[in-house]
């Protein structure tokens, strides 16, 4: 292993909401991206919290349309990793992305090409602190660039990224991060081999188009795990034709296998604590992390703030505690199998915790307190009567969204 480079440091997110920082000394994430429609809210976040259980530290939502726009004003308040909007075409749809209020845009110069409208975004997203992933790809690389180099080689797709931070510095934009990806493996390690001779940015590695496992698993890991290996790279995707989350396994892995990331026996994920939550979720999830880190349970743990959408959000993790209405509901793989005061939420935790250990999970929901998933379906009903269904004002923010978002008269002529 070389020593790692050396690389600016740019920050996914603001605390106290789901943050991750990336390049410098930050140990290097994984990412991975949804499947899912963005506009089919309640799916794509089930996707993501699936994502975060399997190790995902950040995750990116296609906005295609105004009703994915629309889609992640709802998501984001509800994420527990930062959400990175990825962008293709329409300039429009970053600006209303941003006012969707995702932690950062992935743009690719491919097809975002006029300097007007990437300055445009740039400068948006300097004044939110926003950072943008520069996300070079050997299949939609500008026709000029590629015409000057003779195709997509390594030295073009620098060409593409270079020509981007340009623009980007015309409006003293430097909050961001590059990725040069190719399907050939060769390309992709001596495009990211050539960009980190070139700028001092953190790099997004991947190998795009990979494929389907298993061969998509090898061309990936050859691809990642070389220039990690080279201390090149500072996150990761594997871009699988499956479902993601082996795509953020696989990353874990990866990362785990190079000694670039700790074995983890616990793996504890928490909400951001949005509008709806009735704890100090934040408090409750280091509370939890304190009495369970040093007790060896190899199990995925969810510290939700409210009992309206924690055990679906969270159903794929083992064991989770949600609040509500005074009282901490215990969930088993999105099942509610107790309900305890909310003062004895962490205490029931790790109980039930070492409870799963010794009698395992199925066990577990077999024995679940008669009335525990009637007691949280009232709770939830009640928490929403009171709150109403938009305790996030998502809907403030799509109106704002509408406005953003339809091109002019000038624009759509022009296209």
């Amino acid at each position: 292993m070389y020593e790692r480079r050396t690389t600016r440091q740019v920050r996914v997110g603001r605390p106290p909401g789901p943050n991750v920082p990336v390049g410098g000394d930050a140990p290097i994430s994984v990412q991975s991206m949804t499947t899912t429609k963005t506009a089919d809210v309640e799916g794509t976040l089930a996707q993501i919290y699936a994502l975060a259980s399997a190790g995902c530290d950040i995750v990116r939502c296609t906005c295609n349309e105004e009703a994915a726009a629309e889609g992640l004003a709802q998501i984001v308040p509800r994420s527990p990793v930062p959400i990175i909007a990825d962008i293709h075409f329409q300039y429009r749809l970053a600006l209303a992305a941003m006012e969707a209020g995702v932690q950062g845009l992935r743009l690719n110069p491919g097809n975002i090409r006029k300097g007007e409208h990437i300055k445009l975004v740039a400068s948006e997203a300097k004044d939110r602190g926003l950072p943008i992933r520069i996300g070079v790809n050997a299949g939609s690389l500008d026709p000029d660039i590629a015409e000057q180099f003779g195709g997509a080689t390594p030295e073009a797709l620098v060409a593409s990224a270079q020509r981007e931070l340009e623009y980007f510095g015309e409006v003293g934009f430097e909050d961001c991060k590059i990725s040069v990806k190719a399907s050939n493996v060769p390309t992709m390690i001596n495009a990211y081999r050539l960009l980190s001779e070139t700028v001092d940015y953190p790099l997004h590695l991947g190998v795009t188009e990979a494929g389907p496992p298993p061969a998509g698993l090898v061309k990936s890991t050859a691809g990642i795990g070389t220039l990690l290996s080279e201390g090149i790279g500072d996150t990761i995707r594997y871009s699988l034709t499956a479902d993601p989350v082996e795509e953020a396994r696989a990353g874990r892995t990866l990362l785990e296998s190079l000694g670039l990331r700790e074995r983890k026996g616990l793996d504890l994920i928490a909400c951001p604590s949005c509008g709806r939550a009735e704890v100090d979720v934040i408090r409750v999830a280091n509370d939890a992390m304190a009495a369970l880190q040093d007790r060896n349970i190899p199990l995925q743990v969810a510290v939700m703030g409210c009992v309206v959408n924690g055990p679906g959000e969270a159903r794929e993790a083992d064991l989770g505690i949600a609040a509500g209405r005074g009282r901490g509901h215990l969930f088993v793989k999105g099942h509610v199998v107790r309900v305890v005061p909310e003062a004895d939420m962490v205490e029931a935790l790790v109980a039930e915790a070492e409870r799963i250990m010794e009698e395992g999970i199925e066990a577990v929901i077999a024995s679940a307190d008669a009335g525990a998933e009637a007691e949280a379906e009232a709770a939830r009903a009640e928490l929403l009567a009171e709150q109403g269904v938009d305790v996030n004002h998502a809907g403030e923010k799509i109106e704002r969204i509408r406005g953003i978002a339809e091109p002019t008269p000038v624009e759509l002529r022009s296209s």
